[in-house]
């Protein structure tokens, strides 16, 4: 941890005298200190940064234009309210970004509430009077939904022009939600009828939108600028206001309790990065990551909108007691909605471990599959001397389960493991290795660290297999990538991993400033920031690129744009020299002779056949962002969707409607083994995995 240079206790002396224009009487008091407080934040920003962080960004014109970017994004993505005069009004400011932050003078985030605030008030009008004046639903035309191909509006009449087909869009989609509602229900209602209820439905939803918007107050704004100002080092690197603490506490253990999804706010959407595994969430299977909630609702009440919802409010509608269900209203990667019922629960901790089981084919092969979802360690008993529990141990443990039952072959399943503790990615490496290197770190500092598997015994030498996808991140892209590299396994899975080759740590503010004034500023928030970056053994990052396997397999989270390389201002891929290490002969010589094989029966797989259909109509959803405003026509749409999503989903279970039953526990004697009969179930239909198994018929 690096602290602040001597500079910052001279703004210290100076925020402890009065400021010019503020008094020190009761009535001005607190803006004063709002004002000291949030100047210090802004100085101790613009020195840790370039101090700290891995790159070489200085604190300048280049990177205020990026903050600012990335502040405008966050404060209309939209483009729902501000006009066209008002960002160039805002980018006035942009310019002295870096100088204000170090003078501890921020204009901006002022500028853009009050800006913001102003237009907030003339869109609740507008909605009110489009409202209230009719729409007519015959007239045919058309609605541009993806905000970046937008330009904000030049006036209002423009921006009114857009809030009327926005409001005709939803009120449709609510219609047809309602029609579908209604023949279910075999209720018969006219189509005046329905379309009045969608009307007012639309209309209420709206009301308690610009409701919540007039709830932001000043200090979320210049908690967000600031974000926006770490945010352009790199995306990994955050401002963490106090009133965010918790939400990050969640996010670092793993898991949110209710129904265990790890989620994010961008650009005005709440979405989920992450379902933990074993939770509510991951048993009722239909919740996706990458998933958009734009609703939620407790039980049969009427559903909240969470759009442009601040994410703590929104995690406080989504979180519950064991045992009440919640209505998650989502948009998928197609824009096709789906209404999705969660009981809550807590996170059955066994499911998040590793879990193993053995697969029987008709030939009388028997194939290991080691699950691994994240590589977990409980750092705080470790840390007390305690024997505590870590993916390392539970890992060796089911390698030699498969071992003891003459498995003739291994499939490590690494998909969506976002990473977790380094030391066991070293050592989980380690468990298919002979000793030596596994990974590379560099410093902020330029120094190199290359970490070593130290073990020299091989828990396990037969044929192995990894599966990645495009949340294959971190930690498990560093296994997936050092087995690659020393030939002892062939990866396969989409075209690439995540992208995240970075490690961050988090300094806390409070930490920085003399015992005399911790109590004059209060909390002053955290910092998180990236100090080292990964390499292989072979010298390249897995930062930005990721990692491309051996065999690429169709995946439809190939439409989803996901990964860092579609973040914005992600840090760049970069290699060092490699180290010497002794390759393997596991992985035969015939590789290109198994790649072909596998490509000629995925071609022939009905199952990858589904696949590839769903992803060339989902890529052409996305690509053709402007959608018609024709009842007929969106009916259409949302019935190819529901048809496409039934056809993927009865190959696999891909989009699985059915939630696992109450009785299965871990008390239950079916679920006492290893990976429970609701996985199991779902392994058996993996095509993945399937074509996994015939890879490993072809090594051997």
């Amino acid at each position: 941890m690096k602290y602040l240079t001597p500079p910052v206790f001279a703004l210290l002396l100076l925020l402890s005298c009065p400021l010019l224009g503020f008094g020190e009487s009761a009535d001005n008091r607190s803006s004063a200190d709002f004002l000291k407080r949030n100047r210090l934040i802004g100085y101790m920003l613009a020195k840790q940064l370039p101090t700290v962080h891995l790159s070489d960004k200085s604190m300048d014109d280049e990177l205020a234009q990026a903050a600012f970017t990335l502040y405008l994004n966050q404060l209309d993505f939209q483009k729902r309210f501000l006009l066209q005069k008002d960002v160039d009004q805002l980018r006035a400011f942009a310019p002295y970004i870096d100088d204000n932050l170090v003078q501890g003078n921020n204009p901006l985030p002022d500028a853009g509430m009050d800006i913001l605030g102003e237009r907030i008030d003339q869109a609740e009008k507008m909605v009110e009077a489009i409202l209230a004046a009719g729409i007519d639903f015959n007239a045919s035309e058309t609605l541009e939904t993806d905000p970046k191909k937008l330009e904000f509006a030049r006036d209002l009449p423009g921006l009114q022009d857009r809030w009327r087909k926005i409001l005709k869009s939803e009120i449709i989609s609510r219609y047809l939600e309602l029609e579908d509602d209604a023949k279910k229900a075999k209720e018969n209602k006219t189509p005046d009828g329905l379309l009045q209820e969608a009307r007012s439905k639309v209309a209420k939803r709206y009301k308690e939108i610009f409701r919540r918007l007039r709830q932001e107050t000043r200090q979320d704004h210049y908690d967000r600028y600031f974000n926006a100002v770490a945010r352009a080092f790199d995306p990994h690197t955050n401002y963490i206001p106090p009133a965010g603490k918790e939400q990050f506490d969640i996010s670092m253990r793993g898991s949110l309790e209710g129904i265990g999804a790890l989620l994010r706010e961008d650009d005005g959407f709440i979405k989920v990065m992450r379902i933990i595994p074993g939770s509510a969430s991951a048993r009722q299977g239909r919740l996706q990551a990458e998933d958009t909630i734009l609703q939620v609702a407790q039980g049969g009440e009427e559903p909240v909108d969470v759009t442009d919802m601040r994410l703590r409010d929104a995690v406080r509608l989504i979180r519950g007691s064991k045992g009440s269900e919640v209505r998650l209203t989502v948009r998928k990667a197609d824009g096709s909605k789906d209404i999705i019922p969660i009981v809550r629960d807590v996170v059955q901790i066994e499911e998040t471990f590793v879990r193993s089981t053995v697969l029987k084919n008709s030939d009388g092969r028997k194939i290991g599959l080691i699950y691994i979802p994240s590589f977990y360690r409980d750092f705080e008993k470790t840390s007390n001397g305690e024997n505590a529990r870590n993916s390392t141990d539970d890992t060796r443990k089911e390698v030699l389960a498969l071992k003891k039952q003459g498995v003739d072959g291994i499939i490590l399943d690494l998909r969506n493991n976002g990473g977790g503790a380094l030391v066991d990615a070293v050592d989980i490496a380690g468990l298919f290795l002979p000793s030596g290197p596994v990974v590379q770190v560099r410093n902020s500092n330029g120094s190199i660290r290359v970490l070593n598997d130290e073990d020299p015994e091989m828990v396990y030498s037969g044929p192995l297999v990894v599966l990645v996808n495009v949340f294959s991140a971190s930690a498990s892209e560093i296994v997936a990538a050092a087995l690659q590299d020393y030939r002892r396994a062939i990866v396969i899975g989409g075209p690439t991993t995540h992208g995240k080759g970075t490690v961050q740590t988090v300094i806390d503010f409070n930490d920085n400033i003399p015992l005399f004034q911790i109590n004059k500023y209060d909390d002053l928030g955290a910092l998180k920031v990236t100090i080292q970056k990964f390499y292989r053994i072979t010298g390249g990052s897995t930062q930005y690129k990721g990692m491309e396997p051996d065999i690429v397999l169709p995946s439809i989270l190939e439409s989803l744009k996901s990964g860092e390389r579609f973040l914005e201002y992600s840090m760049p891929w970069s290699s060092i020299d490699p180290v010497t290490f002794a390759k393997s002969q596991a992985v035969p010589a015939k590789l290109d002779t198994i790649r072909a094989a596998s490509a000629h029966r995925v071609v022939r797989n009905e199952k990858f056949k589904a696949i590839r259909d769903e992803i060339a109509r989902v890529q052409e959803q996305v690509d053709n962002s402007v959608i018609s405003l024709d009842i007929d026509d969106m009916r259409k749409k949302q019935e190819e969707a529901r048809l496409a999503k039934e056809k993927v989903g009865s190959q696999f279970g891909l989009f699985g409607d059915e939630a696992r039953t109450d009785s299965e526990t871990a008390e239950d004697e079916e679920d006492m083994q290893s990976s429970g009969a609701e996985w199991l179930k779902e392994v058996q239909d993996d095509p993945y995995i399937q074509e996994a198994e015939l890879i490993i018929a072809d090594m051997t």
